[in-house]
Protein backbone atom coordinates (compact mmCIF):
# COMPACT_ATOMS: atom_id res chain seq x y z
CA UNK A 1 0.00 0.00 0.00
CA UNK A 2 1.33 3.10 -0.82
CA UNK A 3 0.59 5.40 2.76
CA UNK A 4 1.19 8.65 1.14
CA UNK A 5 -1.40 8.27 -1.53
CA UNK A 6 -4.06 6.72 1.00
CA UNK A 7 -2.95 9.62 3.33
CA UNK A 8 -3.92 12.02 0.78
CA UNK A 9 -7.28 9.73 -0.74
CA UNK A 10 -8.60 10.36 2.76
CA UNK A 11 -7.79 13.87 2.84
CA UNK A 12 -9.49 14.53 -0.18
CA UNK A 13 -12.57 12.19 -0.64
CA UNK A 14 -16.18 12.79 0.33
CA UNK A 15 -16.68 9.68 2.69
CA UNK A 16 -14.80 11.04 5.59
CA UNK A 17 -15.80 13.25 8.07
CA UNK A 18 -14.27 16.54 9.12
CA UNK A 19 -13.30 15.36 12.19
CA UNK A 20 -11.15 12.91 10.82
CA UNK A 21 -10.18 15.20 8.19
CA UNK A 22 -8.89 17.34 10.81
CA UNK A 23 -6.83 14.83 12.83
CA UNK A 24 -5.42 13.61 9.59
CA UNK A 25 -4.32 17.45 8.93
CA UNK A 26 -2.63 17.80 12.29
CA UNK A 27 -0.15 15.11 11.28
CA UNK A 28 0.96 16.51 7.43
CA UNK A 29 4.38 15.93 6.66
CA UNK A 30 5.10 13.97 9.20
CA UNK A 31 6.25 11.09 7.14
CA UNK A 32 7.16 8.17 9.79
CA UNK A 33 3.46 8.79 11.58
CA UNK A 34 1.28 9.04 8.26
CA UNK A 35 3.88 5.69 7.48
CA UNK A 36 2.41 3.94 10.65
CA UNK A 37 -1.31 4.26 9.89
CA UNK A 38 -1.50 3.93 6.06
CA UNK A 39 1.09 0.92 5.55
CA UNK A 40 -1.67 -1.42 5.64
CA UNK A 41 -5.20 -2.35 6.34
CA UNK A 42 -5.92 -2.94 9.64
CA UNK A 43 -5.35 -6.64 9.96
CA UNK A 44 -8.90 -8.48 10.44
CA UNK A 45 -7.66 -12.10 12.21
CA UNK A 46 -8.73 -14.59 13.57
CA UNK A 47 -10.05 -12.67 16.81
CA UNK A 48 -11.00 -9.75 14.82
CA UNK A 49 -9.70 -6.05 14.81
CA UNK A 50 -7.61 -5.01 17.99
CA UNK A 51 -5.10 -1.61 17.34
CA UNK A 52 -4.58 2.12 18.36
CA UNK A 53 -7.88 4.43 18.21
CA UNK A 54 -7.32 7.19 15.46
CA UNK A 55 -7.81 8.00 11.62
CA UNK A 56 -6.17 5.91 9.27
CA UNK A 57 -6.51 2.45 7.92
CA UNK A 58 -4.40 0.53 10.28
CA UNK A 59 -6.31 2.05 13.02
CA UNK A 60 -9.08 1.50 14.69
CA UNK A 61 -12.37 4.44 13.90
CA UNK A 62 -15.80 4.03 12.95
CA UNK A 63 -14.52 3.48 8.71
CA UNK A 64 -12.66 0.76 9.75
CA UNK A 65 -15.90 -0.56 12.28
CA UNK A 66 -18.14 -0.24 9.21
CA UNK A 67 -15.42 -2.11 7.04
CA UNK A 68 -15.07 -4.87 9.19
CA UNK A 69 -19.34 -5.10 9.96
CA UNK A 70 -20.21 -4.97 6.14
CA UNK A 71 -17.84 -8.03 5.57
CA UNK A 72 -19.32 -9.72 8.15
CA UNK A 73 -23.07 -9.73 7.22
CA UNK A 74 -21.99 -10.07 3.57
CA UNK A 75 -20.57 -13.85 4.74
CA UNK A 76 -23.78 -14.00 7.13
CA UNK A 77 -25.74 -13.39 4.09
CA UNK A 78 -24.19 -16.50 2.15
CA UNK A 79 -25.22 -18.43 4.93
CA UNK A 80 -28.29 -20.88 4.36
CA UNK A 81 -30.36 -20.07 8.05
CA UNK A 82 -33.37 -18.45 8.35
CA UNK A 83 -32.57 -16.58 11.44
CA UNK A 84 -29.88 -13.92 10.42
CA UNK A 85 -29.69 -12.10 13.66
CA UNK A 86 -26.70 -10.89 15.39
CA UNK A 87 -25.64 -9.86 19.19
CA UNK A 88 -23.54 -6.83 19.97
CA UNK A 89 -21.95 -5.26 23.27
CA UNK A 90 -19.17 -2.63 23.99
CA UNK A 91 -17.17 -2.35 27.25
CA UNK A 92 -16.01 0.45 28.63
CA UNK A 93 -13.31 2.25 26.26
CA UNK A 94 -13.42 5.51 24.21
CA UNK A 95 -16.47 5.26 21.48
CA UNK A 96 -17.27 1.39 22.14
CA UNK A 97 -20.81 2.47 22.43
CA UNK A 98 -20.50 4.66 19.17
CA UNK A 99 -18.29 1.83 17.20
CA UNK A 100 -21.08 -0.78 18.73
CA UNK A 101 -24.23 1.97 17.14
CA UNK A 102 -22.81 2.35 14.00
CA UNK A 103 -22.35 -1.95 14.13
CA UNK A 104 -26.01 -2.20 14.63
CA UNK A 105 -26.49 0.31 12.22
CA UNK A 106 -24.46 -1.48 9.32
CA UNK A 107 -26.04 -5.19 10.47
CA UNK A 108 -29.72 -3.57 10.15
CA UNK A 109 -28.94 -1.56 6.63
CA UNK A 110 -28.00 -5.73 5.73
CA UNK A 111 -31.12 -6.62 6.36
CA UNK A 112 -29.56 -8.23 9.31
CA UNK A 113 -31.09 -8.01 13.06
CA UNK A 114 -29.12 -6.38 15.58
CA UNK A 115 -29.63 -6.92 19.17
CA UNK A 116 -27.52 -4.65 21.35
CA UNK A 117 -27.16 -4.22 25.02
CA UNK A 118 -28.65 -0.91 26.52
CA UNK A 119 -25.40 0.02 28.26
CA UNK A 120 -21.77 -1.91 28.81
CA UNK A 121 -21.45 -5.72 29.36
CA UNK A 122 -18.86 -8.00 30.85
CA UNK A 123 -17.96 -10.16 27.15
CA UNK A 124 -19.20 -13.82 28.44
CA UNK A 125 -22.64 -11.76 28.50
CA UNK A 126 -22.11 -11.37 25.13
CA UNK A 127 -21.44 -14.98 24.49
CA UNK A 128 -23.96 -16.33 26.70
CA UNK A 129 -26.83 -13.77 24.96
CA UNK A 130 -25.98 -14.32 21.41
CA UNK A 131 -26.91 -18.32 22.24
CA UNK A 132 -30.20 -17.64 24.31
CA UNK A 133 -31.14 -15.55 22.00
CA UNK A 134 -30.59 -17.72 18.92
CA UNK A 135 -28.09 -15.35 17.14
CA UNK A 136 -25.83 -16.52 14.06
CA UNK A 137 -23.30 -14.59 15.36
CA UNK A 138 -21.90 -11.68 17.98
CA UNK A 139 -19.97 -8.91 18.07
CA UNK A 140 -18.21 -7.28 21.30
CA UNK A 141 -16.25 -4.05 20.78
CA UNK A 142 -13.75 -3.90 23.06
CA UNK A 143 -9.62 -3.92 23.38
CA UNK A 144 -9.71 -6.23 26.75
CA UNK A 145 -7.03 -5.34 28.51
CA UNK A 146 -5.20 -3.02 26.58
CA UNK A 147 -4.17 0.42 27.37
CA UNK A 148 -6.17 3.32 27.03
CA UNK A 149 -5.66 4.26 23.69
CA UNK A 150 -6.85 1.20 22.25
CA UNK A 151 -9.84 -0.39 21.39
CA UNK A 152 -11.09 -3.59 18.92
CA UNK A 153 -13.57 -5.55 17.80
CA UNK A 154 -14.39 -9.46 18.61
CA UNK A 155 -16.45 -11.82 16.26
CA UNK A 156 -18.72 -14.65 17.36
CA UNK A 157 -20.08 -17.42 15.77
CA UNK A 158 -23.56 -19.40 17.07
CA UNK A 159 -21.99 -21.87 19.21
CA UNK A 160 -20.87 -18.43 21.37
CA UNK A 161 -17.42 -19.10 20.99
CA UNK A 162 -14.68 -16.67 19.19
CA UNK A 163 -14.92 -17.69 15.19
CA UNK A 164 -12.59 -20.65 14.47
CA UNK A 165 -12.38 -22.44 11.04
CA UNK A 166 -14.04 -22.57 8.71
CA UNK A 167 -15.60 -19.17 9.71
CA UNK A 168 -13.00 -17.43 10.55
CA UNK A 169 -11.23 -17.93 7.11
CA UNK A 170 -15.04 -17.13 5.32
CA UNK A 171 -15.18 -13.95 7.45
CA UNK A 172 -11.59 -12.05 6.62
CA UNK A 173 -11.95 -13.07 3.06
CA UNK A 174 -15.21 -11.18 2.96
CA UNK A 175 -13.48 -8.31 5.26
CA UNK A 176 -10.78 -8.17 3.28
CA UNK A 177 -12.69 -7.76 -0.13
CA UNK A 178 -14.13 -4.46 1.07
CA UNK A 179 -11.97 -2.00 -0.92
CA UNK A 180 -13.40 1.21 -0.91
CA UNK A 181 -15.82 2.47 2.79
CA UNK A 182 -18.29 3.31 -0.14
CA UNK A 183 -19.31 -0.07 0.03
CA UNK A 184 -20.29 -0.26 3.16
CA UNK A 185 -24.16 -0.33 4.34
CA UNK A 186 -25.95 1.78 6.66
CA UNK A 187 -28.81 3.52 7.77
CA UNK A 188 -29.61 5.72 10.90
CA UNK A 189 -29.86 3.71 14.36
CA UNK A 190 -33.00 6.07 14.67
CA UNK A 191 -34.06 4.39 11.65
CA UNK A 192 -32.93 1.04 12.57
CA UNK A 193 -34.68 1.10 15.87
CA UNK A 194 -38.01 2.22 14.00
CA UNK A 195 -38.34 -0.58 11.17
CA UNK A 196 -37.33 -3.18 13.85
CA UNK A 197 -34.12 -3.97 12.68
CA UNK A 198 -32.46 -3.19 15.88
CA UNK A 199 -33.48 -4.07 19.12
CA UNK A 200 -32.46 -2.69 22.53
CA UNK A 201 -31.54 -5.82 25.12
CA UNK A 202 -30.85 -5.86 29.13
CA UNK A 203 -32.21 -6.64 32.29
CA UNK A 204 -33.90 -9.85 31.01
CA UNK A 205 -30.75 -11.37 29.41
CA UNK A 206 -28.45 -10.03 32.77
CA UNK A 207 -31.00 -11.81 34.94
CA UNK A 208 -30.84 -15.45 33.04
CA UNK A 209 -27.35 -14.68 32.85
CA UNK A 210 -26.62 -14.39 36.33
CA UNK A 211 -28.98 -17.26 37.18
CA UNK A 212 -27.26 -19.22 34.90
CA UNK A 213 -23.66 -18.88 36.68
CA UNK A 214 -25.31 -19.65 40.08
CA UNK A 215 -25.95 -23.31 39.06
CA UNK A 216 -22.05 -23.74 39.21
CA UNK A 217 -22.26 -23.29 43.39
CA UNK A 218 -20.40 -26.15 44.51
CA UNK A 219 -21.77 -26.39 48.23
CA UNK A 220 -24.90 -24.36 49.32
CA UNK A 221 -24.13 -25.29 53.15
CA UNK A 222 -20.32 -24.10 52.85
CA UNK A 223 -21.81 -21.14 51.70
CA UNK A 224 -24.13 -20.79 54.08
CA UNK A 225 -21.76 -20.56 56.98
CA UNK A 226 -18.50 -19.28 55.71
CA UNK A 227 -19.85 -16.51 52.89
CA UNK A 228 -20.37 -13.81 55.54
CA UNK A 229 -16.65 -14.28 57.05
CA UNK A 230 -14.76 -13.37 53.98
CA UNK A 231 -13.36 -10.25 53.68
CA UNK A 232 -13.04 -9.46 50.04
CA UNK A 233 -12.07 -6.22 48.23
CA UNK A 234 -13.08 -5.72 44.02
CA UNK A 235 -11.94 -3.96 41.78
CA UNK A 236 -13.54 -3.64 37.99
CA UNK A 237 -10.75 -1.25 36.61
CA UNK A 238 -13.12 0.92 35.63
CA UNK A 239 -14.40 -1.65 33.76
CA UNK A 240 -17.54 -3.76 32.59
CA UNK A 241 -17.42 -5.97 35.56
CA UNK A 242 -18.39 -3.62 38.61
CA UNK A 243 -22.35 -4.21 39.09
CA UNK A 244 -22.27 -8.09 37.63
CA UNK A 245 -19.47 -9.26 39.68
CA UNK A 246 -20.90 -7.36 42.94
CA UNK A 247 -24.30 -8.79 42.15
CA UNK A 248 -23.18 -12.23 42.05
CA UNK A 249 -21.24 -12.16 45.26
CA UNK A 250 -23.91 -10.43 46.95
CA UNK A 251 -26.43 -13.20 45.76
CA UNK A 252 -24.69 -16.32 47.26
CA UNK A 253 -24.41 -14.10 50.56
CA UNK A 254 -20.98 -12.52 50.24
CA UNK A 255 -21.43 -9.00 51.74
CA UNK A 256 -18.46 -7.94 52.82
CA UNK A 257 -17.12 -6.61 49.59
CA UNK A 258 -14.96 -3.54 49.58
CA UNK A 259 -14.85 -1.87 46.32
CA UNK A 260 -11.66 0.80 45.19
CA UNK A 261 -13.42 3.92 44.65
CA UNK A 262 -11.64 5.18 41.87
CA UNK A 263 -12.06 1.88 40.65
CA UNK A 264 -15.83 1.71 40.55
CA UNK A 265 -17.12 3.68 37.58
CA UNK A 266 -16.70 3.28 33.89
CA UNK A 267 -14.09 5.51 32.98
CA UNK A 268 -12.10 4.31 29.18
CA UNK A 269 -9.28 6.38 30.30
CA UNK A 270 -8.23 4.60 33.02
CA UNK A 271 -7.10 7.77 35.57
CA UNK A 272 -5.11 5.53 37.87
CA UNK A 273 -3.87 2.31 35.59
CA UNK A 274 -3.23 3.41 32.10
CA UNK A 275 -2.57 -0.39 31.62
CA UNK A 276 -6.02 -2.30 32.77
CA UNK A 277 -4.58 -5.64 33.52
CA UNK A 278 -5.31 -7.90 36.37
CA UNK A 279 -1.97 -9.61 35.70
CA UNK A 280 -0.19 -6.61 36.73
CA UNK A 281 1.44 -5.57 39.96
CA UNK A 282 1.25 -2.27 39.22
CA UNK A 283 -3.15 -2.29 38.97
CA UNK A 284 -4.01 -3.79 42.56
CA UNK A 285 -1.96 -0.22 44.50
CA UNK A 286 -5.35 0.96 45.24
CA UNK A 287 -6.81 -2.14 46.41
CA UNK A 288 -3.57 -3.65 48.12
CA UNK A 289 -4.25 0.08 50.67
CA UNK A 290 -7.86 -0.76 50.82
CA UNK A 291 -7.32 -4.34 51.68
CA UNK A 292 -4.74 -3.72 54.70
CA UNK A 293 -7.39 -1.16 55.94
CA UNK A 294 -9.99 -3.60 56.44
CA UNK A 295 -7.98 -6.52 57.06
CA UNK A 296 -9.36 -8.64 53.49
CA UNK A 297 -8.95 -12.16 52.60
CA UNK A 298 -8.44 -12.11 49.00
CA UNK A 299 -8.17 -9.13 46.60
CA UNK A 300 -9.83 -9.39 43.37
CA UNK A 301 -9.61 -7.12 39.96
CA UNK A 302 -11.47 -7.80 36.94
CA UNK A 303 -10.15 -6.41 33.02
CA UNK A 304 -12.32 -3.39 31.59
CA UNK A 305 -14.84 -6.28 29.62
CA UNK A 306 -14.76 -8.73 32.54
CA UNK A 307 -13.60 -11.74 31.05
CA UNK A 308 -9.96 -12.11 33.00
CA UNK A 309 -10.05 -12.17 36.60
CA UNK A 310 -6.77 -11.39 39.00
CA UNK A 311 -6.04 -11.98 42.60
CA UNK A 312 -4.01 -11.17 46.03
CA UNK A 313 -4.71 -13.17 48.72
CA UNK A 314 -3.36 -12.75 52.23
CA UNK A 315 -1.16 -15.04 54.02
CA UNK A 316 -1.77 -15.72 57.85
CA UNK A 317 1.03 -13.61 59.07
CA UNK A 318 -0.82 -10.96 56.89
CA UNK A 319 1.05 -10.11 54.40
CA UNK A 320 -0.58 -10.18 50.57
CA UNK A 321 0.56 -12.67 47.64
CA UNK A 322 -0.06 -11.81 44.00
CA UNK A 323 -1.91 -15.27 42.11
CA UNK A 324 -0.68 -15.80 39.00
CA UNK A 325 -3.00 -17.43 36.17
CA UNK A 326 -1.68 -20.69 36.33
CA UNK A 327 -2.25 -20.25 40.10
CA UNK A 328 -6.10 -19.32 40.29
CA UNK A 329 -7.03 -21.66 37.44
CA UNK A 330 -4.82 -24.74 39.48
CA UNK A 331 -6.86 -23.54 42.72
CA UNK A 332 -9.91 -23.11 40.86
CA UNK A 333 -9.97 -26.29 39.08
CA UNK A 334 -8.75 -28.83 42.13
CA UNK A 335 -12.00 -27.48 44.32
CA UNK A 336 -14.53 -27.81 41.71
CA UNK A 337 -12.69 -31.29 40.91
CA UNK A 338 -12.88 -32.34 44.79
CA UNK A 339 -16.44 -31.47 45.08
CA UNK A 340 -17.55 -33.27 42.10
CA UNK A 341 -15.25 -36.45 42.80
CA UNK A 342 -17.52 -35.90 46.10
CA UNK A 343 -20.75 -36.39 44.85
CA UNK A 344 -19.87 -38.83 42.47
CA UNK A 345 -20.06 -36.32 39.47
CA UNK A 346 -16.81 -37.35 37.88
CA UNK A 347 -17.15 -39.95 35.01
CA UNK A 348 -14.85 -41.36 32.32
CA UNK A 349 -16.39 -38.79 30.19
CA UNK A 350 -15.52 -36.04 32.53
CA UNK A 351 -12.76 -33.75 30.91
CA UNK A 352 -11.38 -30.56 31.28
CA UNK A 353 -9.37 -28.13 29.17
CA UNK A 354 -6.15 -26.14 29.26
CA UNK A 355 -4.20 -23.83 26.16
CA UNK A 356 -0.67 -25.74 25.94
CA UNK A 357 1.14 -22.41 27.28
CA UNK A 358 -0.82 -23.03 30.77
CA UNK A 359 0.87 -24.62 33.85
CA UNK A 360 1.32 -28.65 33.77
CA UNK A 361 0.24 -28.64 37.56
CA UNK A 362 -2.84 -29.00 35.18
CA UNK A 363 -1.99 -32.22 33.96
CA UNK A 364 -1.23 -33.63 37.47
CA UNK A 365 -4.59 -32.28 39.05
CA UNK A 366 -6.12 -33.72 35.94
CA UNK A 367 -4.20 -36.69 36.25
CA UNK A 368 -5.08 -37.05 40.18
CA UNK A 369 -9.37 -36.48 39.62
CA UNK A 370 -9.11 -39.22 36.61
CA UNK A 371 -10.67 -36.69 34.51
CA UNK A 372 -9.54 -36.34 30.93
CA UNK A 373 -7.29 -33.45 29.70
CA UNK A 374 -7.30 -31.68 26.10
CA UNK A 375 -4.75 -29.09 24.99
CA UNK A 376 -5.52 -26.82 22.59
CA UNK A 377 -3.52 -23.34 21.14
CA UNK A 378 -3.41 -20.38 22.46
CA UNK A 379 -6.67 -18.56 22.48
CA UNK A 380 -10.06 -19.05 24.42
CA UNK A 381 -11.87 -19.85 21.37
CA UNK A 382 -9.97 -22.94 20.69
CA UNK A 383 -11.62 -24.41 24.16
CA UNK A 384 -15.22 -22.96 23.15
CA UNK A 385 -15.10 -25.07 20.29
CA UNK A 386 -13.47 -27.96 22.13
CA UNK A 387 -17.37 -27.68 24.21
CA UNK A 388 -19.31 -27.41 20.82
CA UNK A 389 -17.31 -30.69 19.58
CA UNK A 390 -17.60 -33.14 22.67
CA UNK A 391 -21.34 -32.31 23.29
CA UNK A 392 -21.74 -34.58 20.22
CA UNK A 393 -20.17 -37.06 21.99
CA UNK A 394 -22.38 -36.89 25.41
CA UNK A 395 -18.78 -35.65 27.16
CA UNK A 396 -19.07 -33.72 30.39
CA UNK A 397 -17.17 -30.64 30.06
CA UNK A 398 -15.75 -29.84 33.47
CA UNK A 399 -13.09 -26.84 33.21
CA UNK A 400 -11.04 -24.36 31.21
CA UNK A 401 -8.55 -22.16 31.39
CA UNK A 402 -5.60 -20.47 29.93
CA UNK A 403 -2.65 -18.88 31.70
CA UNK A 404 -3.63 -15.36 30.85
CA UNK A 405 -5.94 -14.92 33.65
CA UNK A 406 -9.23 -16.58 31.64
CA UNK A 407 -11.34 -19.34 33.30
CA UNK A 408 -14.79 -20.61 32.11
CA UNK A 409 -17.14 -22.82 35.12
CA UNK A 410 -19.98 -24.11 33.30
CA UNK A 411 -21.17 -24.32 29.57
CA UNK A 412 -23.51 -20.79 29.39
CA UNK A 413 -21.05 -19.25 27.50
CA UNK A 414 -18.32 -20.17 25.58
CA UNK A 415 -15.42 -17.68 26.34
CA UNK A 416 -13.75 -17.06 29.75
CA UNK A 417 -15.73 -15.67 32.52
CA UNK A 418 -14.54 -13.54 35.23
CA UNK A 419 -18.03 -13.00 36.77
CA UNK A 420 -18.28 -16.85 37.50
CA UNK A 421 -14.75 -17.23 38.27
CA UNK A 422 -14.92 -14.30 40.89
CA UNK A 423 -17.91 -16.77 42.18
CA UNK A 424 -15.76 -19.42 42.23
CA UNK A 425 -13.04 -18.25 43.64
CA UNK A 426 -15.00 -17.00 46.87
CA UNK A 427 -16.25 -20.32 46.85
CA UNK A 428 -12.97 -21.40 46.95
CA UNK A 429 -11.80 -19.46 49.28
CA UNK A 430 -14.45 -19.95 51.83
CA UNK A 431 -13.86 -23.81 51.82
CA UNK A 432 -10.57 -23.18 52.90
CA UNK A 433 -11.74 -20.70 55.46
CA UNK A 434 -13.95 -23.71 56.85
CA UNK A 435 -10.56 -25.33 57.03
CA UNK A 436 -9.20 -22.50 59.05
CA UNK A 437 -6.59 -22.23 56.38
CA UNK A 438 -5.89 -19.26 54.04
CA UNK A 439 -6.07 -19.39 50.12
CA UNK A 440 -2.68 -19.14 49.74
CA UNK A 441 -1.80 -22.17 52.49
CA UNK A 442 -3.96 -23.86 49.84
CA UNK A 443 -1.71 -23.03 46.83
CA UNK A 444 1.04 -24.04 49.05
CA UNK A 445 -0.79 -27.66 49.59
CA UNK A 446 -1.18 -28.28 45.63
CA UNK A 447 2.84 -27.36 45.80
CA UNK A 448 3.26 -30.13 48.36
CA UNK A 449 0.89 -32.78 46.83
CA UNK A 450 2.02 -32.61 43.00
CA UNK A 451 5.03 -30.88 43.17
CA UNK A 452 6.60 -27.15 42.81
CA UNK A 453 5.37 -26.32 38.98
CA UNK A 454 7.14 -22.58 38.77
CA UNK A 455 5.63 -20.83 35.61
CA UNK A 456 6.83 -17.82 33.92
CA UNK A 457 6.26 -15.54 30.91
CA UNK A 458 7.47 -12.50 29.34
CA UNK A 459 7.30 -10.28 26.38
CA UNK A 460 9.48 -8.44 24.09
CA UNK A 461 7.38 -5.09 22.55
CA UNK A 462 8.46 -4.44 18.77
CA UNK A 463 6.38 -1.79 17.63
CA UNK A 464 5.37 -0.63 13.78
CA UNK A 465 6.45 -2.14 10.49
CA UNK A 466 10.10 -2.89 11.88
CA UNK A 467 9.02 -4.65 14.66
CA UNK A 468 6.77 -6.70 12.19
CA UNK A 469 9.25 -7.63 10.09
CA UNK A 470 12.09 -9.18 13.16
CA UNK A 471 9.22 -10.91 15.23
CA UNK A 472 9.28 -12.65 11.79
CA UNK A 473 12.79 -12.72 11.85
CA UNK A 474 12.84 -13.94 15.10
CA UNK A 475 10.54 -16.76 14.59
CA UNK A 476 12.32 -17.83 11.74
CA UNK A 477 15.36 -18.47 12.99
CA UNK A 478 14.03 -20.17 16.05
CA UNK A 479 12.07 -22.39 13.19
CA UNK A 480 14.98 -23.33 11.62
CA UNK A 481 17.38 -23.88 14.26
CA UNK A 482 18.38 -27.38 15.50
CA UNK A 483 17.86 -26.50 19.42
CA UNK A 484 19.03 -29.65 21.82
CA UNK A 485 19.81 -28.28 25.27
CA UNK A 486 18.13 -25.13 27.15
CA UNK A 487 19.69 -23.86 29.70
CA UNK A 488 21.35 -27.51 30.82
CA UNK A 489 17.62 -28.95 29.79
CA UNK A 490 17.32 -31.42 27.04
CA UNK A 491 14.69 -30.71 24.55
CA UNK A 492 12.85 -33.95 24.41
CA UNK A 493 10.38 -32.88 21.91
CA UNK A 494 10.11 -30.02 19.70
CA UNK A 495 6.61 -29.13 18.08
CA UNK A 496 6.51 -26.32 15.11
CA UNK A 497 2.61 -25.45 14.97
CA UNK A 498 3.20 -23.53 11.85
CA UNK A 499 4.63 -26.62 10.13
CA UNK A 500 2.80 -29.46 12.03
CA UNK A 501 5.82 -30.87 12.41
CA UNK A 502 6.68 -32.85 15.69
CA UNK A 503 10.13 -33.66 16.29
CA UNK A 504 10.94 -36.27 18.90
CA UNK A 505 14.78 -36.33 19.67
CA UNK A 506 14.52 -39.54 21.99
CA UNK A 507 12.78 -41.53 19.19
CA UNK A 508 14.90 -39.73 16.45
CA UNK A 509 11.59 -39.66 14.60
CA UNK A 510 8.63 -36.82 13.41
CA UNK A 511 5.15 -37.06 13.25
CA UNK A 512 1.87 -34.73 12.82
CA UNK A 513 0.34 -32.70 14.80
CA UNK A 514 -3.98 -32.50 15.20
CA UNK A 515 -3.83 -28.98 16.15
CA UNK A 516 -4.53 -26.22 13.39
CA UNK A 517 -1.71 -24.52 11.89
CA UNK A 518 -0.61 -21.52 13.84
CA UNK A 519 2.76 -19.71 14.46
CA UNK A 520 3.87 -21.08 17.48
CA UNK A 521 7.28 -22.96 18.71
CA UNK A 522 7.10 -25.06 21.51
CA UNK A 523 9.72 -27.23 23.27
CA UNK A 524 9.09 -30.25 25.33
CA UNK A 525 12.13 -30.73 27.75
CA UNK A 526 13.45 -32.78 30.23
CA UNK A 527 11.78 -32.63 34.55
CA UNK A 528 8.56 -31.94 33.01
CA UNK A 529 9.31 -28.39 31.76
CA UNK A 530 8.71 -26.57 28.09
CA UNK A 531 9.37 -23.58 26.50
CA UNK A 532 7.06 -21.97 23.99
CA UNK A 533 7.47 -18.49 21.52
CA UNK A 534 4.98 -17.06 19.32
CA UNK A 535 3.93 -13.52 18.18
CA UNK A 536 0.78 -11.97 20.19
CA UNK A 537 -2.48 -11.53 18.36
CA UNK A 538 -3.26 -8.57 19.48
CA UNK A 539 -0.48 -6.22 20.37
CA UNK A 540 2.86 -5.58 18.50
CA UNK A 541 4.71 -7.95 20.82
CA UNK A 542 6.83 -11.83 20.82
CA UNK A 543 5.74 -13.70 23.66
CA UNK A 544 7.82 -16.44 25.71
CA UNK A 545 6.42 -18.75 28.24
CA UNK A 546 8.71 -20.80 30.60
CA UNK A 547 7.15 -23.87 32.63
CA UNK A 548 9.40 -25.57 35.61
CA UNK A 549 9.62 -28.46 37.84
CA UNK A 550 11.20 -29.20 40.83
CA UNK A 551 11.25 -30.94 44.57
CA UNK A 552 11.25 -27.01 45.91
CA UNK A 553 9.81 -23.57 44.97
CA UNK A 554 13.30 -21.87 45.12
CA UNK A 555 14.76 -24.77 42.81
CA UNK A 556 11.61 -24.46 40.48
CA UNK A 557 12.23 -20.62 40.17
CA UNK A 558 15.83 -20.89 39.37
CA UNK A 559 15.33 -23.24 36.92
CA UNK A 560 12.77 -20.76 35.34
CA UNK A 561 15.26 -17.92 35.68
CA UNK A 562 18.03 -19.55 34.01
CA UNK A 563 15.96 -21.05 31.38
CA UNK A 564 14.20 -17.20 30.63
CA UNK A 565 17.73 -15.50 30.48
CA UNK A 566 19.08 -17.81 28.01
CA UNK A 567 16.26 -17.12 25.65
CA UNK A 568 16.09 -13.02 26.51
CA UNK A 569 20.38 -13.73 25.05
CA UNK A 570 19.11 -16.22 22.53
CA UNK A 571 16.77 -13.58 20.88
CA UNK A 572 19.15 -10.48 21.69
CA UNK A 573 21.71 -12.28 19.16
CA UNK A 574 19.22 -11.93 16.29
Amino acid sequence: MDYIKEYEKWLASDSFDDATKEELKSIQGNEKEIEDRFHKKLDFGTAGLRGIMGAGTNRINKYTILSATQGLANYINKQDVQNKSVAIAYDCRINSDEYAKETASCLAANGIKAYIFDSLRPTPELSYALRKLGCIAGVNVTASHNPREYNGYKVYWEDGAQITPPHDKGIIDEVNKIQDFDECKNISYEEGIKNGLIEEIGKEIDDAYINEIKTQIQDFDLLQQYASKLKVVYTPLNGAGNLFVRRILDEIGITNVYIVKEQENPDGNFPTTPYPNPELNDVFKLALELASEVDADIILATDPDSDRLGAYVKDKDGSYHLLTGNMIGSLIMNYELLNKQEKGLLTDKSYVVKTIVSTNLIDSIANYYNVNLIKVLTGFKYIGEQIKLRLEDNETYEFGFEESYGYLIGTHARDKDAVVSAMAFCEMACYYKSRNMSVYEGLVELYDKFGYIIDGSFSITLAGTEGEKKILQIMETFRNEKISSISNHDVLQFIDYKTGIVTDNIKQETSKTTLPSSNVLYYSLENNSFVCIRPSGTEPKIKIYVGTSAKTKEEATKIRDNIEKEFKTRIDKI
